[in-house]
């Protein structure tokens, strides 16, 4: 089978709807399709072709207002080009599943939305408020839709009166299960991700204060990362406090099985990965209450947590030092691959 996977970034770009993307890629190429990716992620040097473990991967460059929406028309002319029975396009937050849905023409056409609902930026706020006619007829558009979590799934019913395939995102299990734990002098919580205010990492250095006896790594970079050293120094904890900037994929493991506890905050999420990671490395969590996160209050490890303030924060992450984890609830990518191959089949 010849599939076209199109998505606003790819690897070596990070995030989470990038590792998914590979992942189902690459082992879709073992399985013997052809797969080809189009992303708008090719930067200032323009249009560029490679090959990333047997995936084509096709880079052209778009425009992208506050790093977001990635508005490049190239794509829709590439889709109708490039040879294929499926076209597969991710992230309901970006321009290139629209175009992928004007390119398309008769083929299968599959979205996975990685749909959050809202952004935190007041201007991708409201970008998103002028793309929703698009990205709604987009989604309308496609023969069969996929999301990650419940959660999601219950969004897309209620903004887009779609019913979706609940497939959620996959991990490699064992390499989590077997790394060997970041050997530090001083135990430490720790939290992964971009560096964004709506990822709520303000909130776990401000209860800091009431956690003496721990430090708090911060793995990730992005843009609010100086206004967050700033709030460690105020906060009188800057010398407990260590930001990590990127950190490369090998050492993650490591880092998630020698946290006491993993913790995240963020305000919108369509799955939450870096759960399942720490969970995987055998770290309980403590995860804040909003968006797809309020599914993995279910299993055995996680802790939830309604409010931001330090008083509830230090009370949670004490509860998840105390907490068993269970991994019974984690998909590899292999099964995650049967289910999108399915999707493809109709």
């Amino acid at each position: 089978m010849k599939i076209l996977q199109v998505t606003p970034r790819y690897p070596p770009q990070s995030g989470g709807v990038e590792t998914h993307v590979a992942e189902i890629s690459e082992r879709l190429v073992d399985r013997g399709h052809e797969v080809t990716v189009l992303t708008a992620d090719a930067g200032g040097n323009g249009f560029r072709r490679e090959r990333r473990n047997g995936v084509r991967i096709k880079r052209y460059r778009g425009v992208a207002p506050d790093g977001s929406m990635h508005i490049c028309p190239q794509i829709m002319w590439a889709v109708r080009n490039v040879d294929a029975d499926v076209v597969h396009a991710h992230n309901y937050h970006s321009f290139p599943i629209f175009f992928a849905a004007l390119g398309v023409g008769e083929r299968r056409f599959v979205v996975t939305t990685h749909y959050h609902g809202g952004s935190a930026s007041s201007v991708r706020e409201r970008l998103l408020s002028l793309y929703r006619p698009f990205g709604r007829w987009a989604v309308k558009h496609a023969d069969a839709v996929v999301a990650v979590s419940e959660w999601e799934r219950e969004q897309l019913a209620r903004d887009f009166d779609v019913d979706a395939t609940v497939i959620p995102n996959g991990l490699d299990v064992k390499r989590f299960a077997s790394a060997t734990p970041f050997d530090r002098e001083r135990p430490y919580l720790l939290t992964v991700g971009r560096l964004e205010e709506y990822k709520g990492v303000q909130h776990v250095i401000r209860s800091m204060t009431g956690l003496p006896e721990f430090d708090l790594l911060v793995a990730g970079s992005g843009p609010y990362r100086d206004e967050l050293e700033r709030i460690a120094r105020r906060a009188g904890v800057e010398d407990r406090v260590e930001f990590l900037g990127y950190v490369d994929s090998e050492m993650l493991p490591g880092l998630y099985a020698g946290a006491d506890v993993y913790v995240t905050m963020s305000e919108f999420e369509a799955y939450g990965m870096t759960v399942a990671e720490a969970l995987a490395a055998g770290t309980p969590c403590v995860v804040r209450n909003a968006g797809a996160l309020v599914d993995w209050g279910a299993n055995e490890g996680v802790v939830l947590i309604d409010s931001t303030d330090s008083t509830s924060t230090i009370d949670a992450l004490r509860r998840g030092m105390q907490t068993k984890v269970n991994t019974t609830c984690l998909a590899g990518w292999n099964e995650v691959t049967d289910n999108v191959e399915e999707t493809y089949h109709g």
